[in-house]
Parts: structure tokens; C-alpha cells; sequence
């Protein structure tokens, strides 16, 4: 049989609904991960648990690669640089959130961490010139200001693991950025692969520094990143498997949303993790938000649920697709 290759420029455009529907999928698959990571936060180090997640995801993507149209053949690569600074951008959100998690609540970390769609919004229209409206610019400001009911600066409640989930948010936000320009040449599974080696090597050198624990008297947040490597006991590993699987499945999803549809409009549907993490914050933890962690909440999500509705009445034509046609 003849195979005919589709030039990049003539790929057809995917429908926003395919966007919407990974950056859905994604989110769901996504907050999977925080809860494993946080029930992995009080007996492991960060970059033990970090390495296993990143062997598990990098069994999927190769798994994804192997029957897909271009195979391993995706791994070649032209834009090194480009992908050196994306996996450092994604390395300092990975810490810095997981560390922040450690600290909080589970729903309050995620409630802060959703300021990233409100960044991307704001960021798409700054550095890819997309078309952001007023009530676009509206939304962001709400949702900044249940960032800030939230995290309640000069009221002397301020924790250091919110400022670290804040840190976090702008890191990925940066990140799905780089994806949305690299989308003409790297497809979901190149992208994800090399986070992963990044992962790897980066976890293992923390090992091989730190894994012994000569600096777990550290306290606060920062235990959880330099305590001693332990063998996980059997009834662990399903954290393990579920943080890895999660994150190479998701992470695959909410990488095409971001390539083939524009970045305003797939961001706001990652608000569907909000009610997982209250979901899994009270059945797993028996954890309720409090009343200011209800406002910010409130503000942040209905931000985003309104950028949400705006675009689904006037039905924005997504942008084009992502030329590689790949996941």
C-alpha cells in the first residue's frame, strides 16, 4: 500500500472540541497525581518518588511511541535548546508544587496552582499575540484577587508553601507556552519524553548527592526534598504506579490540548481540578477548605468557568492544528 505524507501546512484542523476534550481528560487524569504525591509526602524524598513516577511515564510514552505513525523517529530532534530550557522550566513547577503540597491542603494547593490559567490567558496574549478581550483581562484580575483572599498576604498567615505553589503556577504556565511555539516540529510524545530523561537524571543525581540523607535535619517544606531513599513497602506502590501513570498519560493529554488548540481557550478547562482535589482532599484525607480557602476558590474557578462560557457562546474557532497531525 502507497502511504501519503501530509505536509505539515496542509494538516487538517482539529476541532476545539478535541482540545477541550484533553485538557478535560488531562486535568481528571492529573489530579490522580497530586493525590499520590501527596500521600507519598510524609515517608519519601521528593526525587526518589520523582525518578520511579519518571521510569513509569517513560514506559508509557515509548509504549505510545512505538505504535504511533512516526515510531521512535520522533526522538530526533532539531530543537535541543528549546526543549533544555522547557524541561528546566517544568523541573522548578514539579519541585516547587510538590513541596508547597507537602505543606498544604490539598485542595488549598491546587486552588493556588489554578492561577496558571489565568497566567496562560494573560501570557498568551503578551508573548504568542493571541486575542485576549476584556473580559478575558476581567477574568484574570478575579482570579488574582482569589489568589490573593487565599494566600492572604500582610495578614501574617502567609505560608512559604503558597508562595512556592505561586512560583509553580508561572513555571507552568511558561511551560505550556513553549509547548504552544515547539507544536510545528515536536508532537505530545517527543515533548513528554524529554522531561522525562530530564527527570531521570536530575532525580538520580539527587540521589546519589543527597539520597543518603546527610541533610534531612532540614526542616519545614524542605525535608521532603532531602530525606533519606527508603524501600518503599508493597502497600506504597500503588501510590507509585498512580503518580507515574498519571502524569505519563495526562501529562501526553494536556501537551496535545495545548498544540493543536489555542492556549485561551484549552486553559480554563483545567479548572475541572479543582472539585477532583476537594473530591480526593475529603475522601482520602478528610480535609475541608476553610472559609477564606472557599473565597479564593470561588473567585479563581468562577474566573475560569466564566472565560469557559464566554467561549462556548460565541463558539471561538480554535487555531490551526498542530502540523505533525501526532500525539
Amino acid at each position: 500500500m502507497v502511504q501519503i505524507h501530509i505536509p505539515p501546512s496542509l494538516s487538517p484542523p482539529t476541532p476545539p472540541a478535541a482540545g477541550i476534550l484533553f485538557a478535560l481528560g488531562g486535568g481528571v487524569i492529573l489530579s490522580v497525581n497530586d493525590l499520590a504525591i501527596k500521600a507519598l509526602s510524609g515517608d519519601y524524598a521528593l526525587h526518589q518518588v520523582i525518578l520511579i513516577r519518571a521510569f513509569v511515564g517513560m514506559a508509557i510514552v515509548l509504549s505510545l511511541m512505538a505504535y504511533s505513525r512516526r515510531g521512535f523517529a520522533q526522538i530526533r530532534t532539531g530543537r535541543w535548546r528549546e526543549h533544555l530550557l522547557r524541561v528546566g522550566i517544568v523541573m522548578v513547577s514539579n519541585v516547587t508544587y510538590f513541596l508547597g503540597l507537602s505543606a498544604l491542603p490539598l485542595a488549598d494547593a491546587v486552588a493556588t496552582a489554578f492561577i496558571s490559567p489565568l497566567l496562560i490567558t494573560m501570557m498568551s496574549a503578551l508573548v504568542l499575540r493571541e486575542y485576549v478581550g476584556p473580559r478575558r483581562w476581567a477574568a484574570v484580575a478575579v482570579g488574582m484577587l482569589g489568589v490573593l483572599v487565599m494566600v492572604r498576604p500582610g495578614s501574617g498567615v502567609i505560608q512559604p508553601a503558597a508562595i512556592l505553589v505561586l512560583i509553580s503556577a508561572f513555571c507552568y504556565a511558561s511551560s505550556n507556552l513553549m509547548t504552544r511555539q515547539m507544536r510545528d516540529t515536536e508532537s505530545a510524545a517527543t515533548l513528554s519524553f524529554y522531561v522525562q530523561v530530564g527527570f531521570i537524571v536530575v532525580s538520580s543525581a539527587m540521589g546519589l548527592w543527597v539520597g543518603d540523607g546527610h541533610l534531612a535535619q532540614s526542616d519545614g517544606v524542605l525535608v521532603f526534598l532531602f530525606r533519606p531513599w527508603v524501600l518503599p513497602p508493597l502497600q506504597d506502590w500503588w501510590a507509585f504506579a498512580a503518580t507515574g501513570g498519571a502524569v505519563g498519560v495526562g501529562g501526553l493529554m494536556m501537551s496535545q490540548a495545548y498544540r493543536t488548540t489555542e492556549a485561551a481557550l484549552v486553559a480554563p478547562f483545567e479548572y475541572i481540578g479543582m472539585p477532583m482535589a476537594i473530591f480526593w482532599g475529603v475522601v482520602v484525607f478528610g480535609t475541608w477548605p476553610d472559609h477564606h480557602a472557599w473565597v479564593g476558590i470561588a473567585l479563581i474557578c468562577g474566573a475560569g468557568l466564566y472565560t469557559l462560557w464566554r467561549e462556548t457562546v460565541h463558539k471561538k474557532q480554535v487555531d490551526v492544528a498542530a502540523p505533525s497531525g501526532d500525539i
